[in-house]
């Protein structure tokens, strides 16, 4: 029992470390939630529609970096045979999947919507 607690202890801090270095990187553009929503309903020009599309871009880095950190952790929490049985998989190899799964959906519609302000930034360009 000692050893699942410990355990769980040093995923918790690897965990914890990865968010931390996740978020030393390279981070999307500051712009708040109000900022965010005001930029896109006045963007016209393409210099805006491309500095959406760049925070779109950063978001989706971003997301991805995050999916592959938690896919790595379901390798990891795979390897030990206490973690990995059924009795605590659903609270760590399972969330870690769902996890990684929903964060590169996350990233797909990011780079979606970071096409569709660059196609609207080339639209713009040619008025």
């Amino acid at each position: 029992m000692k050893n699942a607690f410990a355990i769980l202890a040093i995923s918790l801090v690897l965990t914890l470390s990865a968010f931390a270095q996740a978020s030393n990187q390279s981070k999307p553009e500051k712009l708040s939630h109000q900022q965010l929503l005001s930029l896109i309903a006045t963007a016209k020009t393409p210099a805006e529609h491309e500095r959406l599309a760049r925070y779109y871009d950063e978001r989706a880095e971003a997301y991805l970096t995050q999916s592959a950190e938690h896919q790595q952790m379901a390798v990891e929490y795979r390897k030990n045979p206490l973690i990995s049985s059924s009795k605590w998989a659903t609270g760590t190899i399972n969330h870690c999947e769902f996890i990684a799964k929903s964060l590169k959906e996350d990233a797909a519609r990011m780079q979606a919507l970071a096409q569709a302000h660059r196609e609207m930034a080339a639209a713009a360009t040619n008025r």
